[in-house]
């Protein structure tokens, strides 16, 4: 198990840890030459400031990708460090050294869940755990007595964070200073999207439609009626499709094959197109731990499809 410390926009850092408790950011990565940390789900992620030597938060690692700017500020709003797309833009611009733009260009997101920012006086003095001279990331193992005295250090003020030193310690050995362990990520609504576009390929899973701004990451248990957000419980669809989800005239069989409501033909005088596409088999992910789960499917039978 690792902890990885990186480089940190103070600008970034300050709007968020004024937010009221956000349960999930993105900590972005604005180069044009895009490198992304080699972190695994559960990991940390510390925060250390540009210009301060000082870990000053983190979170824990979810999910890492590439996507364009603008679908990054529709997924995260202002859990991206910015109070607009405008000025996320402008933050960005600053470390690419281009003039404000209207592009679509590609950022990285490195999605982390529970986060943490720490108050001054709880600040790491980063001089053992980041050489001058590093660029965007510094990885420690905590097998290490470096990366040892890291997670210490942190576990002492994580105290302060009830729910993520529950989970950090839940699953260690009780003794004086706990085993270090992965953390289990709780997505939140733009960590769940970013995980299904990718996880489906950037396609719908109905139609292979694969221009992301008509894409919808689409909960099949509505996350207004208790449905998490957890990848079993997501589908990628076009977003017409998605309604018809979410409005019960379309679900999913137990062996992944598409039901269309005539009850669509009936209330619209209308939806050939869509009843083509009755008995069409959904292109899923190859992995059985990444496809939705029999027991949403079933939920979705049961309390919303019109038949």
């Amino acid at each position: 198990m690792n902890i990885y410390v990186g480089l940190t926009d103070r600008t970034w850092f300050d709007f968020l840890r004024h937010r009221e408790a956000p349960d999930e950011v993105n900590f972005w990565v604005p180069g044009k030459t895009i490198t992304l940390p080699r972190l695994q789900p559960g990991e940390l992620f510390l925060f250390k400031l540009h210009k301060y030597n000082r870990i000053v938060g983190g979170g824990v690692f979810a999910h890492k990708s590439v996507y364009p700017i603008g679908l990054a500020w529709q997924a995260f709003e202002q859990n991206n460090g910015a109070k607009t797309e405008q000025e996320l833009r402008r933050l960005v611009e600053q470390y690419r050294g281009e003039e404000a733009s209207h592009a679509n260009y590609d950022i990285g997101c490195v999605i982390l869940t529970q986060p943490f920012f720490w108050e001054e006086n709880a600040w790491i003095l980063s001089d053992a755990y980041w050489k001058a001279g590093t660029r965007q990331y510094k990885k420690h193992d905590v097998s290490t007595d470096i990366g040892r005295r890291l997670w210490d250090e942190v576990q002492t003020r994580m105290q302060a964070h009830p729910a993520i030193y529950a989970d950090s310690t839940r699953r260690a050995e009780r003794n004086r200073y706990g085993k270090p362990v992965l953390i289990a990520p709780r997505l939140g609504q733009g960590g769940f999207r970013a995980i299904i576009t990718d996880v489906y390929g950037r396609k719908c899973a109905i139609t292979q439609e694969k221009t992301l701004p008509v894409l919808q990451a689409a909960h099949i248990k509505p996350f207004h009626e208790n449905g998490p957000n957890d990848i079993q419980n997501g589908i990628l669809l076009r977003a017409d499709l998605h309604g018809l989800l979410d409005s019960g005239y379309m679900t999913i069989s137990p062996d992944y094959y598409l039901e269309i409501s005539k009850r669509i033909r009936d209330d619209f005088d209308n939806g050939e197109e869509y009843g083509r596409l009755h008995g069409k088999q959904l292109i899923l992910p190859s992995r059985g731990d990444l496809r939705p789960s029999h027991e949403f499917i079933r939920w979705h039978n049961e309390n919303k499809y019109r038949g």
